[in-house]
């Protein structure tokens, strides 16, 4: 583990996490040299697999540069109505139970709408096939948390290419918090002045009512619900 996502451990899998750089858990063999000989002995000393798994792909790469590189063909179809509505799901993932919110939201997207991701909770569905649209993969996998900027820079560009704010875009986005990385996302998106951002699955501890009363009037931020609802009430809003 090299983030600063680790969490505490089960115990049944102590003995297979090895820690790095600036992050580390008591009980937790560090390396601190830079020598990652004793992960790969632990991994050599493990029976492996039984039978090989039908292989899969992943489609991965749409930062900023590879999106921007396909807008043409975006705005041709958001245009000729073939695709009708973005969704941006991304952000920290966590292990309590309710996470599979992201899965269903993903999975019961129309087929005429794109879903957007990074961070994490990508792994809870980027697995799925999704099809394409007019050749464009309906999902589009921007990286991880700290690319939030270049899912930025892309909605930016579409608003300007469109010629209406980023808020009048048919786009919504599903964050999912965790931790402070995803604090941070959010922050930016406010001062950036994006509304209408749903976050889940559970609250920030540190969101008091009132902050959240302040979140919900000002900002229209919104907690997230039953995936199909959400799902249906973000394309309400764009209608």
């Amino acid at each position: 583990m090299t983030s600063n996502c680790l969490i505490e451990p089960q115990p049944r899998y102590r003995g297979h996490i090895f820690t790095a750089g600036p992050v580390g858990w008591p009980g937790i063999r560090h390396i601190d040299n830079g020598d990652f000989a004793i992960v790969a002995q632990a991994a050599a000393a493990l029976l492996g697999f039984a039978e090989d798994a039908p292989e899969e792909t992943v489609t991965i790469g749409f930062g900023r540069d590879t999106a921007l590189g396909v807008a043409d063909k975006v705005i041709d179809a958001v245009e000729a109505g073939t695709i009708r509505h973005f969704f941006l799901v991304g952000g920290c993932d966590g292990a309590a139970p309710g996470r599979n919110y992201y899965t269903d939201f993903a999975e019961h997207a129309p087929q005429d709408t794109v879903v957007l991701t990074f961070g994490c909770g990508k792994y809870r569905f980027n697995r799925h096939d999704f099809g394409t649209i007019d050749g464009l993969p309906r999902l589009l996998d921007m990286g991880q948390c700290n690319d939030a900027y270049s899912a930025l820079v892309v909605a930016t560009k579409l608003a300007e290419a469109f010629g209406v704010g980023v808020n009048e875009l048919p786009l919504s986005l599903i964050v999912s918090w965790f931790e402070q990385k995803a604090a941070a996302v959010l922050l930016t998106l406010l001062a950036l002045g994006v509304r209408n951002v749903r976050l889940g699955r559970t609250l920030p501890a540190f969101l008091t009512p009132a902050l959240v009363n302040v979140l919900v009037e000002k900002f229209g931020v919104l907690p997230i619900t039953d995936a199909k609802a959400d799902i249906e009430a973000s394309l309400a809003r764009a209608a």
